[in-house]
């Protein structure tokens, strides 16, 4: 018996309480290399999971506070596996997360299934999210996903004519093609680093036009600039 197409409306459904979306889909072609699924063979198709702005905070926040060690060391990755492997097994599916092994191609993934392209910070940048979005897991699938909408996005950097994240980084990181991770980290260990970036969030990603609606709020700020090893 041939295992039957992805419930996405259940899926959907399931996500939805912890702020959790289907960003994009990718299907492969016979002849196309793969992900090998759990129970073996490979993928025919891939649904990836994310956030759009702040809208997993809640959920997540609310789960920190029920933990006895607020998560343990890399909180916002338990809480992501946590709520999306019984999705995973609800919808037969084998879910992969981008910290761990086996490592997926997971922007590849997302350039493919919603069209985008790398901002000069690297992150993907979304036309109506901008910066302001993330993806959590994947779930792959022994069956293709039907009546997928091709991925076209205008890339919002091709019409940004004063371009602030180049001239806004005060440890003049961000560059058109490259970015400088050291500068970065060594201005952040910095106190002026320690007291504005840190303490508010990268003032580059900040200054981006795109997406603005949707920048996280200040907590969610915070804890990820406290999660950086520098």
């Amino acid at each position: 018996m041939r295992p039957r197409p992805p419930d996405l409306e259940t899926i959907r459904a399931a996500l939805q309480p912890h702020g959790l979306f289907l960003r994009g889909f990718v299907s492969f072609a016979e002849c196309e290399a793969a992900p090998h699924l759990a129970g073996g063979g490979s993928a025919r198709s891939v649904a990836l999971i994310g956030n759009i702005g702040s809208s997993l905070w809640p959920a997540f926040s609310h789960w920190r506070e029920t933990e006895a060690d607020r998560g343990g060391s890399d909180p916002l990755d338990t809480w992501s596996k946590a709520v999306i492997r019984p999705i995973a097994a609800l919808a037969d599916a084998t879910a992969w997360f981008p910290s761990d092994p086996p490592w997926q191609p997971f922007q590849q993934w997302a350039m493919r299934a919603e069209g985008l392209k790398a901002s000069p910070l690297g992150i993907l940048i979304h036309p109506v999210y901008g910066l302001w979005h993330g993806y959590r897991g994947a779930l792959g699938f022994a069956e293709p996903i039907v009546d997928v909408p091709a991925a076209h996005a205008a890339h919002p950097c091709d019409h940004c004519p004063d371009k602030p994240c180049l001239t806004t980084c005060p440890a003049g990181a961000v560059h058109l093609e490259t970015f400088d991770v050291p500068a970065c980290r060594s201005h952040l260990r910095t106190p002026e680093g320690q007291g504005g970036c840190m303490a508010g969030g990268c003032l580059a990603r900040a200054a981006c036009p795109a997406g603005r609606d949707f920048r996280y709020n200040e907590a969610q700020l915070r804890f990820h600039m406290a999660a950086l090893s520098l």
